[in-house]
């Protein structure tokens, strides 16, 4: 019998074939009411040196807060309000104590902008680099929590900003670290000014604290949210696989930063490519009912409409100018 190979089977295949015989069911949510007062929602993260960072270039104190965004975002996607952070760096021998002290303070500012009541911290050895967990808690109240409504063809599908940036900014950062590293010696100094805004998204993404508190006060409650971290693709394969219906997402409906397609066009990447599947946007989708259309255009113009839910036998697909509707792929899927 073949071995079966991770490269084969996809991240969504394998993990839905481990799940088997267990008597637990993937891809649920883990959210567990409290004393009949909230709904608690958690979230975990791991970041690994050299697969999700580079600490040639990544600020440490960057690095912190963004280990924290990373929880944080899956907790208002859950639209639920942050309550603890956990926090564990795996250090190696190369990180002195300041070092440290530099991910720690960004992991602080982090946790106090976005309101988190007890936070926690663990230092742990590691052999291969620098390792960072990070796991939060958020509670939705039960009233709010029950005004979720059902999801229906034709809501609509929302972005929270522009997609693809943080791709480029990465891999500006991976290009202008090969022709650094070309040099003989350290004359040769990056210029990176005129990339600030892309590798900003990259570096240090940032969310909207009081996101939740202003859609609760114009009561407006989204049926389904996910965090796009993977690439738009992802969060929407993921969104008819819990709601059973289908989606459309539009090409000339997705938001791009300013001068996007003119730094794909150097770089020979195509920028829809990169908001579908690229990664580490950190935006947040929901979808919203579409009675509400009016309210969220005017009280939330920094998200998008990008798309709509539609018949489950739709699918998933991306619509272009034309009206060609195709497949939409993505990476971890089979």
């Amino acid at each position: 019998m073949a071995e079966e190979r991770f490269s084969d089977l996809g991240r969504i295949e394998a993990i839905t074939r481990l799940f088997e015989g267990t008597g637990y069911r993937p891809f649920e949510n883990t959210q567990f009411e409290t004393d009949g007062k909230a709904l608690c929602t958690d979230a975990c993260r791991v970041l690994l040196e050299g697969i999700d960072f580079d600490l040639t270039y990544f600020p440490l104190k960057h690095l912190g807060y963004k280990s924290v965004m990373a929880v944080t975002g899956e907790l208002y996607a859950g639209f639920a309000h942050p309550r603890t952070l956990a926090v564990t760096f795996g250090l190696s021998a190369k990180l002195d104590f300041t070092q440290v002290g530099e991910l720690w303070k960004g992991a602080v500012a982090a946790a106090k902008e976005h309101g988190y009541g007890k936070v926690s911290l663990d230092l742990v050895p590691s052999r291969n680099g620098l390792c960072i967990a990070v796991s939060a808690t958020g509670e939705t109240s039960l009233l709010q929590s029950k005004r979720r409504p059902a999801a229906k063809s034709m809501d609509l599908i929302c972005v929270s900003d522009n997609l693809g940036a943080a791709y480029f900014g990465f891999e500006t950062l991976e290009r202008e670290k090969k022709a650094f590293e070309k040099t003989p010696d350290d004359s040769r100094q990056p210029d990176l000014k005129k990339y600030a805004g892309f590798i900003g998204e990259y570096l240090k993404p940032e969310l909207n604290p009081g996101l939740l508190k202003q859609m609760e006060d114009a009561e407006i409650v989204p049926s389904f949210g996910y965090f796009i971290t993977r690439g738009l693709s992802d969060a929407v394969r993921q969104l008819v696989r819990d709601s059973g219906l289908g989606a459309k997402i539009y090409v000339d409906k997705i938001p791009f930063a300013g001068n996007t397609f003119e730094l794909g066009k150097k770089y020979n990447i195509d920028p829809i490519s990169a908001a579908l599947n690229g990664g580490d946007d950190f935006r947040i989708l929901y979808t919203i009912p579409i009675g509400k259309h009016d309210r969220f255009r005017h009280d939330f113009q920094t998200f998008d409409i990008i798309g709509h839910l539609a018949r489950p036998e739709v699918g998933a697909v991306l619509v272009t100018p034309e009206g060609v509707e195709l497949p939409l792929r993505a990476q971890g899927w089979k």
